[in-house]
């Protein structure tokens, strides 16, 4: 019996989440590769989005226009990308993969947070519940014997935190721009990401990389496809499934980040920290259960 249309769409919405979250789950792996070959992390996030921006402009200048009936929302898309995006990939190079991705996913606290306190969005019994389960399982990631109160421990924490805080902001302003068209929003949380990538290579006195064309250019290519298509493939997925259930899908960026880590590293997780994990993504079902009673 021939699939009908709508199996088909979900089908497809289903695929082009899990490639999306597969290739940020394992996003780590072209960050080192490139880093050994020569281009510190910067410099590798700088010319990966920059590959991304010029397909962008190439395929969507005429949505750019739509960036002005929103001039501080597209403003706060750029700022609040281009840390999210910056700080991710320094904290996946700088720290231990599972760390990086599991404190990047207290994302749901923070948007929560950020709903409840700017955008006036009432607090419930499953989003305090939530908010309890988010914070203890921070607490089991980041406390460290001899602590008094959990912390951060490095700065791969803090950009792994900080990236997840950004990435909550992004959502938010992302669903004000109701006016700015969904290509032109791309678009400017790839530039973004130029912006903040190279005013902090700036801020380091970062010396141009002395690097062949050919690992320049393999870099912008890398941009340019990956970065590009699985930044579709999420519009995809999001614009034709329930958001609750992407949000759950999603997740399989952590499997991804796992198994990859597991298999190419000889990075370790404490059982400590794999229960605060599985806390924080407990938080995420549960908020993706916030989503699915909100929609």
């Amino acid at each position: 019996m021939k699939p009908s249309k709508h199996e088909t769409t979900t089908l497809l919405s289903v695929l082009a989440l899990l490639f999306s979250a597969t290739v940020w789950g394992v996003m780590w792996f072209p960050l080192r590769l490139f880093e050994d070959r020569g281009l510190d992390g910067l410099w590798v996030t700088f010319t990966f989005f920059a590959g991304a921006t010029v397909v962008g402009l190439a395929l969507m200048p005429r949505h750019l226009a739509t960036l002005w009936r929103q001039p501080w929302v597209a403003l706060g898309i750029t700022l609040a990308s281009g840390w999210a995006n910056t700080s991710f990939n320094l904290a996946m190079l700088e720290g231990n993969v599972m760390r990086a991705l599991l404190l990047f996913y207290l994302s749901p606290l923070w948007a929560t947070l950020i709903g409840w306190a700017f955008m006036g969005e009432r607090l419930t019994p499953l989003s305090l519940l939530m908010l309890g389960v988010s914070i203890l399982g921070a607490v089991f990631m980041l406390w460290q014997p001899g602590m008094v109160v959990p912390w951060p421990t490095g700065r791969a924490d803090w950009l792994a935190i900080t990236s997840g805080m950004a990435f909550a902001i992004l959502n938010a302003f992302i669903r004000e721009g109701q006016r700015i068209t969904i290509p032109a929003k791309m678009l400017s949380s790839w530039f973004g990401v130029l912006l903040v990538a190279g005013i902090w290579i700036m801020v380091d006195g970062a010396p141009l990389p002395s690097v062949g064309s050919g690992v320049v250019g393999a870099a912008l290519l890398f941009g340019a496809l990956v970065i590009v298509i699985s930044t579709l493939c999420v519009q995809y997925g999001v614009t034709h499934m329930p958001v609750h259930r992407s949000a759950v899908i999603l997740l399989f960026e952590l499997v991804a980040g796992a198994i990859s880590s597991e298999l190419l590293t000889d990075e370790v997780i404490a059982l400590r920290e794999w229960l605060g994990g599985g806390l924080i993504v407990a938080a995420a079902l549960i908020s993706a259960r916030m989503q699915m009673r909100s929609g």
